[in-house]
C-alpha cells in the first residue's frame, strides 16, 4: 500500500532539505545519494520513489536553493533603488558572516565547479536561475550610455559570486578580508550613472 500524498511530499521535502545542506557544504560531487538519504533519516532504497536520478535531485535542489537565496537577498529593500539598493545587497552577500557560515546561504561557491563538469540539463538549470537573479538586480538599477541596467546587474552578480568564492578559499588569511572590502567598494561604481555627454 502506498503512502498518502502528504506523507510522500513531506518526505520529498526532507530529502531536498538534507541535499541543500550537504551541497552547500561540499558541492555536488562531494554529496552522494547515500549521504543525502542518511542525513534525511531515510534508507537509500527509498530515493528512487522521489527522484529518477542524482541529477534530478541536483536540479531540483539547485532551483530551490537559488529561489530561496533570491528572496532572502532582496528582502526588505523594496523602498530602495539604484546605488543605495545595490550597496545593501552587496554588503549582505559579501560579509564575513556569510563567508564563514558552516552552511553558506548561497550554493554557488560550492557548486560552480561541479556544474562546469555537469550534464547540459544541470547547466541549463543554473543558467535559468542566474537569469532570474540578474533580472531581479537589473530591475533596481538604471542604465546609461556606458552600461545598461542588465550589464550592471550581470557585473554585480559575477563580482559577488567570484569574490565570495575567493574569500572562502582564502579564509583565515588577510587577503580574504581584503577581497570582501575591495569588492564592496568597487560595487558602488557599478550603480553609478552619468548623463550622456552632449
Amino acid at each position: 500500500m502506498g503512502h498518502p500524498p502528504e506523507q510522500k511530499q513531506a518526505t520529498h521535502e526532507r530529502i531536498l532539505e538534507a541535499a541543500g545542506v550537504l551541497i552547500r557544504r561540499q558541492g555536488f560531487s562531494g554529496t552522494s545519494v547515500e549521504h543525502v538519504m542518511r542525513a534525511a533519516g531515510l534508507t537509500v532504497g527509498g530515493f528512487y520513489a522521489h527522484f529518477g536520478s542524482k541529477q534530478a535531485l541536483l536540479i531540483e535542489t539547485l532551483t530551490r536553493l537559488m529561489g530561496r537565496r533570491r528572496e532572502e537577498w532582496f528582502q526588505g529593500l523594496e523602498d530602495l533603488r539604484g546605488a543605495e539598493w545595490l550597496s545593501h545587497i552587496v554588503r549582505r552577500y559579501l560579509s564575513r558572516a556569510h563567508r564563514d557560515a558552516e552552511v553558506p546561504a548561497c550554493v554557488m561557491p560550492a557548486a560552480l565547479s561541479d556544474v562546469v563538469r555537469g550534464e547540459p540539463a544541470l547547466k541549463e538549470t543554473l543558467s535559468q536561475q542566474v537569469e532570474l537573479m540578474v533580472e531581479g538586480i537589473a530591475a533596481n538599477l538604471s542604465g546609461d550610455a556606458r552600461a545598461s541596467a542588465r550589464e550592471r546587474a550581470l557585473a554585480t552578480y559575477a563580482l559577488c559570486i567570484g569574490t565570495l568564492s575567493l574569500a572562502r578559499a582564502t579564509a583565515g588569511t588577510p587577503l580574504s578580508d581584503e577581497l570582501l572590502m575591495a569588492a564592496r567598494r568597487a560595487s558602488v561604481l557599478l550603480a553609478e550613472t552619468t548623463e550622456p555627454q552632449s
